[in-house]
């Protein structure tokens, strides 16, 4: 099967001369030579401060929480925190997860980010944080987000696991909010097998998530807080320090396949509405059809033919009875509804990409 997303493998010789350094050293994990070595250089491709290496972008956003006073703290009321629908499961799960109550706002039909117009009727005296997600790398508004922000005295959290290395107006679009969470998983654009990270805006915020992740300890004989272990490891480091090396490459490739894309389906679907003002890094390969049952028969057809689709995102969050089921969204539940992610990786190869355009064809044309 042909799938919708594939782990890059970088040059194995390079990963197994890390592999030897790391035998060499005997150190394997507790914030090692590896890991200072991808921080910095990830802060200076992303062109970043205050970056955090984590074990998974789940902890990056639960981590994100408790450092910016989110979560963790004894409110007299549950806290809550206004989010997207249209996005993973793990953005809001990691709110509920940690006792916050995901309060699901409409989404922008062209952009399909989280509509800012919807953020001030949802804001309650309960709201601490907007999390909103730059779905598919696509920026959010955010600077009505973060005018919104500042008049209310809101942390903002950006879920931006699909936003590497994404620019917008000229700088990196993870320098916006209180907080941008990337994720590494195997499948995204750039990887550490498993793996993820923060951007802090506050240095004092980045000082204050590292003893966090690692059990709260400051010291030899000092715990500064609660803390958990979500540190990323040498083994994690080594191969986004190889994948880094040739993202070049990688992301020229998935370019190839996406303006392929681009050129023979636009006629036959509509494509997300992209920002003038930020470059794209090929994350996914998202296409709306215009109704549920060609995705759902476009779907059957690549799979029998031995290609993957999936639906990125559905069903729509606010579905969902764990995170406090609620009136459906008509945008979201829309756009979920006819939305199709078609592979996506830089070696995907001419004859598979005809093969994907040509059923689409026969499905819809």
């Amino acid at each position: 099967m042909i799938p919708v997303t594939k782990p890059y493998l970088p040059d194995r010789q390079k990963l197994e001369q890390y592999i030897d350094g790391i035998y060499e050293r005997g150190w394997l994990t507790n914030n090692g030579p590896l890991v200072k070595e991808l921080t910095a250089r990830l802060e200076e491709y992303l062109g970043v401060e205050n970056l955090l290496l984590v074990a998974n972008g789940t902890l990056a956003l639960q981590v994100a929480y408790r450092t910016l006073g989110v979560s963790g703290h004894q409110y007299a009321e549950k806290p809550e925190a206004i989010t997207t629908p249209f996005t993973f499961i793990a953005t809001a799960s990691s709110l509920a997860w940690d006792g916050v109550k995901p309060v699901f706002v409409d989404i922008d039909a062209d952009s399909w980010c989280l509509d800012p117009k919807n953020i001030v009727s949802a804001i309650t005296a309960n709201t601490r944080a907007i999390v909103p997600v730059h779905v598919f790398g696509n920026p959010c508004d955010v600077d009505f987000i973060g005018d919104v922000a500042r008049h209310h005295n809101l942390k903002v959290i950006y879920d931006a696991s699909h936003a590497f290395g994404v620019n917008y107006k000229g700088e990196s679009l993870l320098g916006y909010g209180d907080a941008s969470t990337l994720s590494f998983h195997a499948t995204k654009l750039f990887h550490t097998v498993e793996g993820g990270a923060i951007v802090f805006r506050r240095k004092e915020d980045l000082e204050r998530a590292k003893a966090m992740i690692n059990f709260g300890i400051t010291g030899p004989e000092s715990i500064q807080e609660l803390g958990i272990n979500a540190k990323m490891n040498e083994l994690q480091a080594a191969v986004g320090l190889c994948v880094l090396d040739e993202m070049q490459e990688n992301i020229e490739g998935r370019s190839r396949v996406s303006n392929f894309y681009r050129r023979h389906l636009s006629n036959l679907v509509s494509f997300q509405a992209s920002n003038d003002e930020s470059s794209s890094n090929e994350s996914y390969a998202p296409v709306l059809l215009e109704t549920e049952s060609q995705v759902e028969s476009i779907k059957r057809e690549l799979e029998a033919s031995g290609i993957g689709a999936r639906r990125y995102f559905y069903p729509s969050l606010e579905s969902f009875d764990f995170l406090g089921a609620g009136e459906r969204l008509p945008v979201s539940t829309d756009v979920a509804g006819r939305i199709l992610c078609l592979p996506l990786y830089c070696d995907l190869d001419a004859e598979t990409q005809k093969r994907i355009v040509k059923i689409i064809e026969n499905e819809v044309g």
